[in-house]
């Protein structure tokens, strides 16, 4: 008789990893160059390209979430993980009660991607010819794509570039910053994430640190201009010997090292400073750190 008393809890705890383990069998007809919403709040995302003009979501949905569905037409779509009570995406005290769910979406090759996601690890793989727009918390992104224009805005997790971007816009707090091919249009921001980073020739390139060390490496486009800002972390410039144009660099109390001319000591107080003319000197390179070292060398 006493094994009864035990029925009805053995049938909660099936009921309980029933709904945290909910498969997801999604599918939605999409044109070749829809556009793709997607949030999640924790576990994973997945977004993979295939030649078919149609989005398939598959998975599992975590306990705490309403039930996934795609809404929207062919043209634009969205799958977004939520409370199950409806209080809001981003009400934290909520959110936490969801359990991590599994996102595994295949979209048109040249869909464009819009993915918000909080704590969820983010990979993105096959892309080639939508933007791309990410904002994370603290989940890192890893995205293997040819795109015309990548925004990336996230907290503490890294940002990992293979591809291509254009037009490239990546933003973090303390997550690193992996970029070895960027394109012409770039803006790289980080506060004490690391960045390293190639790519060119660079119209415009405009990069800010405050105690993240830089590594970056590629070529100045005609008329092009690169600005670079440091508070404490070292930066290393590697441009090739036929550079082009008016190279400037300074540091309050770094050390400041050029392949391209001699670095000159302040008369008064601290600090060195450079002003050479490369080539033409159409272009225009600046370079500025305050405490930390600043390197500029010339490409093997």
């Amino acid at each position: 008789m006493k094994s009864t008393r035990y029925i009805p809890l053995l049938l909660c705890l099936c009921i309980g990893t029933a709904l945290a383990d909910t498969p997801i069998h999604l599918h939605h007809d999409a044109s070749p160059t829809a556009h793709v919403s997607i949030g999640n709040v924790a576990g994973t995302v997945t977004v993979i390209a295939w030649d078919r003009n149609e989005v398939q979501v598959s998975g599992s949905l975590g306990d705490g979430s309403k039930p996934l569905a795609i809404s929207g037409n062919n043209e634009r779509l969205t799958i977004k993980v939520e409370p199950r009570d409806g209080s809001g995406w981003f009400n934290w005290s909520n959110n936490r009660k969801m359990a991590p769910t599994t996102l595994e979406l295949h979209v048109p090759r040249a869909a464009s991607l819009d993915v918000s996601v909080i704590s969820a690890p983010l990979v993105i793989d096959g892309l080639a010819g939508g933007n791309i727009d990410v904002d994370s918390v603290s989940g890192k992104s890893r995205i293997n794509a040819q795109t015309p224009m990548l925004k990336v805005d996230s907290v503490s997790g890294g940002v990992e570039l293979a591809g291509h971007a254009d037009q490239a816009d990546l933003q973090t707090v303390s997550g690193d910053i992996l970029a070895p091919t960027l394109g012409s249009e770039v803006k790289l921001q980080t506060v004490s994430g690391r960045i390293q980073a190639n790519g060119g020739p660079w119209r415009r390139l405009s990069l800010s640190t405050v105690s993240g060390d830089v590594q970056l490496a590629g070529k100045l486009a005609i008329d092009g201009d690169i600005d670079i800002d440091s508070m404490s972390g070292d930066v290393q410039l590697q441009l090739p010997a036929d550079t082009s144009g008016m190279l400037r660099g300074s540091s309050f109390s770094g050390n400041l090292r050029s392949d391209f001319g001699a670095a000159q000591k302040q008369r008064h107080g601290p600090g060195s400073s450079l002003e050479v003319r490369l080539g033409d000197g159409r272009g225009r390179i600046n370079i500025e750190t305050f405490s930390g070292d600043l390197r500029i060398r010339k490409q093997d």
